[in-house]
């Protein structure tokens, strides 16, 4: 478990950590090169947080198109930019065995607008999901979706643009903590004759905007279960278009957080390439710039 003293400043560390469990893993099963045994698309897309699936919400999806016997690693950038704020994540991820995936992201969230123009948010999240039942193209017969549990570990650095105002912590805020841990579940269901693609993901949180303004506050400090919502339809094999629904808890005076929603088009046309646009609405944001956030989302992720 983490704890205030535990550094998510990792980036180096970790990943060569990540790397070496993937390695060990390989030589134990004696895995070959990535041989990209799976269907196109079928790994999804990098969520904002880092791991596989839809760009707001995790899939039960495991990123990279590695089969059973096999592996997949991919990297992502994506940004998000609306009339007061831009948020940009990058990160890795790992999908071992189509079976375990592990993911490494940053995110950086930075105002334009006064008074938060000087504003700038950092989080580090590391993700681990285990897919435990199901398979999305082998069950077709079946009505049983393919199902994932995960967990993202998340902590803050200093926030910046607001020392004038004597704030260097999400804290200060409003915040009880600038670490914090979510864990969902996922179900995504494939009907390949309907090319039609249902995923719900159930997420238990304290994450304030994702746990950029930090986790639990002022208004409330428990944990929350929130309904996460994808629905995508495969125009062709390359092209999938579809919108999405994420849940927020709404634990701080100075934010009344929203729902997130977007309408994405993502477009793959090969197993080492997958460009995403989006139009995104991330509701309120803070009581400084009250009113709705709308703009575009644009991601890129390249792998096998």
């Amino acid at each position: 478990m983490l704890n205030k003293h535990t550094p998510l400043n990792f980036a180096p560390g970790l990943m060569a950590a990540c790397m070496l469990l993937t390695s060990a893993y390989a030589s134990a099963r004696e895995l070959p090169l990535p041989d990209k045994g799976r269907l196109l698309a079928t790994g999804g897309v990098k969520q904002v947080e880092g791991a596989g699936g839809g760009g707001l919400a995790p899939w039960a999806t495991i990123t990279g198109y590695g089969s059973e016997d096999s592996y997949g690693v991919n990297a992502h950038i994506t940004q998000i930019s609306t009339q007061d704020y831009r948020l940009r994540t990058a990160g890795v991820a790992v999908g071992i065995a189509d079976r375990l995936e592990m993911s490494l992201s940053t995110q950086k969230f930075t105002g334009s607008q006064a008074p938060l123009d000087k504003l700038e948010l950092n989080q580090d999240t590391l993700g681990i999901k285990l897919k435990i039942a199901g398979d999305l193209v082998s069950g077709q017969d079946t009505w049983q979706p393919q199902v994932a549990v995960g967990v993202m570990f998340k902590r803050d650095h200093a926030v910046k643009g607001l020392e004038a105002l004597g704030v260097t912590n999400v804290k200060q805020l409003g915040a009880i903590d600038d670490h914090g841990i979510d864990y969902y579940v996922s179900a995504t269901k494939l009907y390949l004759d309907q090319s039609l693609l249902v995923n719900g993901t159930l997420r238990l949180t304290k994450a304030n905007q994702m746990g950029l303004l930090g986790f639990g506050g002022d208004k409330r400090n428990q944990y929350q279960l929130q309904p996460e919502i994808s629905v995508a339809y495969l125009f062709n094999r390359k092209l999938v278009g579809g919108v999405e629904y994420r849940g927020k808890p709404r634990n701080l005076g100075v934010d009344n957080e929203k729902a997130y929603y977007d309408a994405f088009l993502a477009w793959f046309p090969s197993k080492e390439f997958s460009l995403t646009l989006a139009y995104v609405n991330l509701g309120d944001i803070t009581v400084f710039n009250p009113k709705t956030q709308r703009g575009w989302y644009l991601s890129l992720q390249v792998g096998n």
